[in-house]
């Protein structure tokens, strides 16, 4: 019997030992990764579609994402979902620049039967005009809104700098919606989802004979060739504001091109993006929120993709105050570059990255999450361990080296909208 008066024995981290996804072949091109060590009864499955905004039109991307669960020729869409209710099944579409996911969580017993609706609506959808014209009207509303918040504006401006001259720069802009036919969104799902699933990713608990009948059923959807060029790019370094006329707030997005976690500075740099602005207790939190009150909340993040990543700092404050809080941003910057971290600060953020890489590996849905993470740029879980030891390793020295070479101010894409 546990003895509840004895605490558990504390020790140090120093590696964790990942559990990762056995590899099932539905096709020679069509992978399923399942992590199948789960000690609960509710399951997960992912679909990976060469179906991103950057492959095709970027509208019509957008609208056969919102669409795929529209209708067949035998059931409408209340009656799709209402058949995934009585599954208890919940179900997402997410759209990025190279794909589109789609998730489903259900209890184990119930997850084959999700699979089989799933793929009698891909295999007979119909996307009836009434769903097209009621989702295109949506979706237009809801770009009509968008247009009127300043860090909608900022974001989409900011993107531009970043993506400058590549297909990642694409916009949606309310005209693009006026030529818009059935028939092109018919034909980019026969295309990028028929005929184009990268893979597939399976958490739960489950018979090998179950696992080989959702492989079977959804193999003739594999994508039957990926041609994928590199991406080369650089961000414009400019300052540039968007005027919003009678707007009270003001937001600011500093950034530039850098890096994923293929990249040798990568592990130093996320230390250093977490003193900056990655915590709670980061700098830029502390001055600009804490100490002079210009905004609710502050922060940076590194942003990834397949071939590269782009560094983004990003906050909303009062209109008045937007150049004073640029001075604060360059002037936090520019002490990391100037100033060794203490000791003090650089093992209080030790311990929080090894608490949350800790966090991040606990239970079979996050060990899939790490497994996502790495796995789409062609690396194993053994990259959080090597992680963990650059933390504990890491020198203040080493930090400002980092600043100095990555967070050149005049280097950065600066935008405000407000």
């Amino acid at each position: 019997m546990l003895n509840r008066k004895n605490p558990p024995s504390l020790g140090e981290l120093t590696d964790i030992s990942f559990v990762t996804p056995e590899l099932v072949k539905c096709t020679p091109s069509l992978p399923l990764y399942w992590m199948k060590k789960v000690p609960n009864a509710t399951s997960r499955i992912d679909f990976y579609f060469d179906a991103g905004t950057t492959v095709g039109s970027n509208v019509i991307s957008a609208l056969t994402s919102g669409l795929l669960f529209s209708g067949t020729k035998d059931k409408t869409s209340t009656q799709i979902h209402n058949e995934l209710d009585s599954l208890g099944a919940y179900f997402d579409v997410g759209l990025g620049f190279e794909t589109a996911i789609v998730t489903f969580y259900a209890l184990n017993e119930q997850l084959p039967a999700v699979v089989k609706l799933f793929v009698e609506m891909m295999e007979n959808a119909t996307f009836p005009s009434t769903e097209v014209e009621e989702l295109i009207n949506d979706r237009k509303q809801k770009l009509q809104i968008n247009l009127e918040k300043v860090s909608f504006l900022a974001q989409r401006k900011f993107q531009g700098l970043i993506f400058d001259g590549t297909h990642y720069n694409r916009t949606i802009n309310l005209e693009d919606y006026n030529s818009v036919s059935r028939e092109e969104i018919v034909s980019y799902f026969e295309k990028n989802y028929k005929k184009g699933l990268k893979k597939v990713f399976l958490v739960g608990d489950f018979k090998e004979e179950v696992v080989s009948s959702i492989a079977n059923s959804i193999s003739s959807w594999a994508v039957e060739k990926q041609e994928t060029t590199p991406l080369n790019f650089q961000n414009k370094a400019e300052t540039v504001h968007v005027e919003k006329a009678n707007a009270v707030q003001t937001a600011i997005r500093v950034g530039k091109t850098l890096f994923n976690k293929t990249h040798p500075d990568y592990f130093g740099f996320m230390i250093l993006n977490t003193i900056l602005g990655d915590f709670f207790g980061s700098r830029l939190m502390k001055n600009i929120r804490e100490d002079k009150g210009y905004t609710y909340g502050i922060g940076s993040y590194l942003s990834e993709i397949k071939d590269s990543g782009y560094f983004v700092i990003g906050t909303e404050v009062g209109t008045e105050v937007k150049e004073a809080t640029l001075t604060e941003i360059r002037k936090e910057i520019e002490q990391l570059q100037q100033e060794l971290v203490s000791e003090e600060e650089l093992n209080l953020v030790r311990n929080y990255l090894l608490g949350q890489t800790l966090k991040s590996a606990d239970g079979p849905y996050a060990l899939m999450e790490l497994f996502l993470s790495v796995e789409n740029q062609d690396l194993d879980l053994d990259f959080f361990n090597d992680f963990i030891h650059k933390i504990k390793s890491i020198q203040a020295e080493e930090l400002r080296d980092l600043a100095q070479k990555h967070l050149d101010w005049e280097s950065f894409s600066i935008v405000s909208a407000g």
